[in-house]
């Protein structure tokens, strides 16, 4: 039986890397994949990115977009064994909810990568979905500077100062966020 997985962490965890590494090895074996990654990310270029240089195609979702319909169409196609989607955070509720339909009703494995919480500890609503339906949760862990496990993502402005109010999609990578644990979290921002 297909299952909806959900694997998160906070960033610089290696979610695109696990993504890779778990698309090259369906492909390996012969099974064909679809990924998917959030057209909002407009630093991957069409393009899913790890920071230790692997990288694959990817189709683009934007909040409108049809996930059911556009995967289904492509499987009826020519089958498809995993779906893999990079950036889960960004989903909208209903394109989780059309995912879990893939696994329960076309027999689709999907497999969702993304972080849990914005630069205030609040939960993302793809992150909150899968949260809550997903069949698998996976953690994958990032180290804190301290050595702990890094569990929260602290934004950055560009003399390193946190930043404690704004958007809650603000697009960026090292430049603009640090992995932390939840104590170095809260005193970088004065809770």
């Amino acid at each position: 039986m297909a299952k909806l997985y959900f694997y998160f962490s906070s960033m610089n965890a290696g979610k695109s890397t696990t993504l890779l590494q778990a698309d090259f090895n369906y492909r390996e074996r012969g099974m064909r994949t679809m990924l998917w990654s959030a057209a909002l990310d407009t630093r991957g270029d069409g393009m899913i990115r790890s920071r230790i240089g692997l990288e694959a195609p990817a189709h683009l979702y934007a909040p409108e977009t049809d996930l059911w319909t556009a995967i289904g169409a492509a499987h009826r196609a020519e089958p498809i064994h995993c779906v893999l989607v990079d950036e889960a955070q960004f989903l909208t509720d209903a394109q989780v909810w059309q995912l879990a339909r893939l696994a329960d009703e076309a027999g689709i494995p999907v497999l969702c990568y993304g972080i849990r919480t914005d630069f205030q500890g609040a939960l993302f609503p793809g992150s909150a979905a899968l949260l809550g339906i997903a069949d698998a949760l996976v953690e994958l862990k990032a180290v804190c500077h301290c050595g702990r496990k890094a569990t929260m993502n602290l934004r950055v402005d560009a003399a390193g100062a946190a930043v404690q109010q704004g958007e809650q999609t603000e697009i960026g990578g090292n430049d603009r966020y640090l992995a932390l644990c939840r104590r170095h979290f809260t005193e970088a921002l004065g809770r």
